[in-house]
């Protein structure tokens, strides 16, 4: 099943902003993501970075959803350019899950239980091995792994985290997802502002505008850097060819653009890696500069 224009827009409309999300994900993405994927893994400085695939959703009319304000003239340029069709995209579902030979954090969990713990058996862990869990921000396509069909928690020996501002604005929406998920398990969370520290070479980056307590995270280790943004940037083409495109699944877009392009110029400057969670997996690549935007440089054998 492909998500409409017909249908992301009739959601945009019967929603706020910030909670437009759950309707976006048609069901069927749901059975998509149960069947995980490979896994991927990363050597950063003495940590394992793995990206494992826990689904991925064909999209039409990717204008309406990653450059709502954009001219069909434009947007069709960038799609060139990008080598990429102007008229369906795939949305990738890729966590990651860090091994610091202390700890095993897994970045976000995916649609589905089955998904995230097919996938994270891919990469030779089971659930009982992660020991944190740091959620980015409370849409379904990232908490939907937490808890299990029996309402028990997914990962029964993890800390978890998140940060303050996003859980306070959920704490206060009706949202099915979040109350069968995440309210359940607020007291076993720390909660994260700008600058805290999740474990050892793991910070908390305030990235607000997609949700409004969004976080990226920034990893570093011997001397190696890793910047997750999460959901800052969700298309590897239209996100980075302009950054002030405005994206359906951003609640406030002025906020989510100027994020965006503070976290890719970063990332571009300093040379940092990043992990995106909707990138074509494994998800782990570098920024360029190109012209007032960005490009997207997949990684290939850096981490080895």
């Amino acid at each position: 099943m492909t998500l409409t224009r017909r249908q992301a827009l009739l959601a945009g409309a019967a929603l706020p902003a910030a909670a437009a999300l759950p309707a976006l994900i048609p069901a069927a993405a749901h059975a998509q993501a149960a069947a995980g994927g490979p896994a991927r893994d990363h050597a950063l400085g003495n940590f394992r970075v793995t990206s494992l695939l826990t689904g991925a959703m064909p999209m039409d009319n990717p204008r309406e959803i990653y450059a709502t304000d954009a001219s069909e003239e434009d947007f069709a340029a960038v799609a060139e350019a990008g080598f990429v069709p102007v008229d369906r995209s795939v949305n990738s579902f890729t966590p990651i899950v860090v091994n610091t030979g202390a700890e095993v954090v897994l970045f976000d969990t995916g649609l589905s239980p089955e998904g995230i713990v097919s996938a994270l058996q891919g990469a030779g862990y089971t659930p009982d091995d992660v020991t944190h869990i740091v959620l980015s921000h409370m849409h379904p396509d990232h908490i939907g792994g937490v808890m299990g069909a029996d309402g028990a928690p997914v990962f029964g020996n993890a800390r978890y985290f998140t940060g303050q501002q996003e859980f306070d604005f959920w704490a206060t929406q009706a949202n099915e997802r979040f109350d069968l998920n995440v309210r359940p398990l607020a007291e076993r969370f720390t909660f994260l502002d700008d600058g805290d520290t999740v474990v050892g070479g793991i910070t908390a980056t305030a990235a607000f505008g997609h949700t409004p307590g969004h976080m990226a995270f920034h990893l570093e280790n011997e001397g190696r850097r890793l910047l997750f943004i999460a959901d800052a940037a969700t298309h590897y083409v239209f996100s980075l060819a302009n950054p002030e495109w405005e994206v359906v699944f951003d609640a406030d877009k002025a906020a989510a653009a100027a994020t965006r392009r503070r976290l890719l110029d970063l990332a571009a400057t300093d040379r940092i890696a990043i992990a995106g969670y909707h990138m074509p997996f494994p998800g782990i690549g570098f920024i360029e500069t190109r012209g007032t935007g960005f490009g997207y440089v997949p990684a290939s054998y850096q981490f080895g």
